[in-house]
């Protein structure tokens, strides 16, 4: 699969998610993906070779018109820009949060220990899902971060779901922000037998 930008002359703020049509709870998770060529003009700054993962994501039917972000985990796909240190297979919380710990984390975005990956390379990444008992995030067979109980936390207003719910399934989703990215391989164990 690829993002492309190619007949996009400036970007409108239009994230994209594409989303696996069943739910999951307990999985691993294996993406090879690769960052390519220059980001589309008018994507922030913050979006260059940046891509993700999205967990336990609420379904795409119950997405308001300008929600940027499906209510979920995400782990961050990010390329380095060939000078700077920048971790990959972060955590961000778009409408959640989650445990570190034992200790309730409400900060965005935190990031993994990962080395930074420059150019167009290929990354593996895994993830072992266990519900809401834990998350794992597996580069180079190094697990770079480890968080559990993820939760509705910091939602817009409205969403359906309790603040402090704990997230034991949901959908999976790449993203699209701005930047071409090519997924070359995404496979996926269902731990649980059922979906």
């Amino acid at each position: 699969m690829k993002v492309s930008f190619d007949s996009v002359e400036k970007f409108n703020n239009e994230f994209g998610h594409i989303f696996y049509r069943e739910p999951f709870s307990r999985y691993k998770l294996r993406i090879e993906y690769r960052f390519v060529g220059e980001q589309v003009p008018g994507g922030p700054a913050w979006a260059f070779r940046n891509s993700g993962v999205m967990l336990h994501s609420q379904p795409a039917s119950t997405m308001l018109l300008d929600q940027d972000f499906p209510v979920s985990i995400e782990a961050q796909f990010l390329g380095g820009n060939g000078t700077d240190d920048r971790t990959t297979l972060n955590v961000c919380t778009p409408g959640t949060h989650i445990e570190m710990d034992g200790k309730l984390v409400t900060q965005h975005c935190n990031n993994s220990t990962s080395k930074t990956y420059h150019g167009d390379v290929w990354v593996t990444a895994e993830f072992v899902v266990l519900g809401s008992d834990v998350i794992h995030h597996i580069i180079d067979g190094d697990t770079v971060l480890t968080y559990n109980k993820p939760q509705v936390g910091g939602a817009h207003e409205g969403y359906e779901v309790p603040e402090g719910t704990l997230i034991d399934r949901g959908y999976i989703c790449l993203q699209a922000e701005s930047h071409p990215v090519e997924f070359r391989k995404v496979e996926l164990l269902n731990l649980d037998g059922k979906n």
